[in-house]
């Protein structure tokens, strides 16, 4: 098992391309600028000791050790040790509404990528609870299992998006119904269901669905995102906006928050509703919820002793720098009897 410690350093391996690129244009611009003054056998006369192959060469070494640093700047670490811990905690499933009316951008920089934001702000307070996510749309698709690895929960969140369902509509009784398959242990005694949506375009009789989930030990949180005043639906192509959703009238659509659908399926299961609009704020009532519930111990495992492994890195691009330095940039009598150019 292996962990990225600062994933972020990765952008810098953009450089690399431009480096090359800078590379072949100062070549060409060398070349057409020799041309201009002599022919090409005039000069290797005038040059003889000239090589393209380690100009290349040295390009190469330079971009390994540039990735070399950047990957130690990454800090990769490895798990020597697989452990089975105790742990105590709730399990929570996450239901995120996924449909086109989560596009809309009342709330910045839309409902959908608050949503996620607000779940992954929750996980990163979360400290021994176990964790599963549900995508729905016009039905519903599970996205995580019940776990305790919070990095494949926040992985699966950035991948969450309108495309998943083909289906229109916003079935969150679909949602309900697939999250109690989800808490697979008979004997935890809280099990909670929070449900990220804007409470629009619902299907189905999900009051009764709730107060069946309540019976089952199932508490749901409803957390709304977006305004009341509501937004349009924006339509875009590479993240440009080309226009807005209409309907069969050819009016463009206003999607509001329905904050009554949430509040009476939060009111059904035991739950309440929180505004989503504040970060901060639904992290630290969701804390709040969690922590006046009672723990459920439980068995997980995971690996442990993550071992720093940047220093091998690190030393590889020096090594390289190295290389680069007194084997490129020097004619050294050793390397002219090495003949590694085919230098005279």
């Amino acid at each position: 098992m292996y962990l990225l410690e600062e994933k972020i350093y990765f952008w810098l391996l953009l450089s690399i391309p431009v480096l090359i690129l800078l590379f072949i244009g100062v070549v060409i611009w060398k070349k057409t600028t020799q041309k201009k003054f002599a022919d090409t056998a005039l000069l290797k006369k005038l040059s003889p000791n000239q090589s393209i192959f380690k100009s290349v060469l040295k390009i190469v070494v330079i971009s390994l050790a540039l990735t070399c640093f950047i990957v130690a700047l990454v800090n990769p670490k490895v798990g020597t040790k697989l452990e089975t811990v105790k742990r105590e905690g709730v399990d929570v499933v996450f239901a995120i509404d996924v449909s086109k009316s989560m596009l809309a951008e009342d709330i910045a920089p839309n409902r959908l990528e608050k949503s996620k934001q607000l779940v992954t702000q929750i996980i990163n307070n979360l400290a021994s609870d176990r964790i599963g996510i549900i995508a729905y749309a016009g039905s519903a698709l599970p996205q995580l299992p019940i776990t305790t690895d919070y990095a494949s929960g926040k992985m699966f969140l950035q991948a969450m998006n309108t495309e998943m369902l083909s289906s229109h509509g916003t079935a969150i009784s679909d949602a309900i119904e697939l999250a109690k398959t989800y808490y697979n242990d008979e004997e935890q005694t809280n099990r909670v269901l929070f449900i990220i949506s804007d409470g629009e375009d619902h299907e189905g009789n999900v009051k009764n669905i709730a107060e069946e989930a309540s019976k089952e030990g199932i508490k749901i949180f409803t957390i709304g995102v977006g305004s009341e005043k509501g937004a349009p639906i924006p339509i875009k192509r590479n993240g440009i906006i080309e226009s807005y959703k209409k309907n069969n009238q050819g009016e463009t659509v206003i999607t509001k928050l329905n904050t009554i659908t949430l509040q009476d399926i939060a009111n059904e299961a035991n739950g309440i509703y929180i505004d989503g609009r504040n970060t901060t704020q639904v992290v630290e009532e969701v804390s709040t919820i969690l922590q006046s519930m009672d723990k459920k111990e439980f068995e997980a495992k995971q690996f442990a002793d993550f071992k720093d492994q940047f220093q091998w890195f690190l030393a590889a691009g020096l090594l390289l720098l190295f290389l680069d330095i007194f084997l490129l940039e020097r004619k050294t009598s050793w390397v002219r009897k090495l003949n590694l150019f085919n230098e005279q």
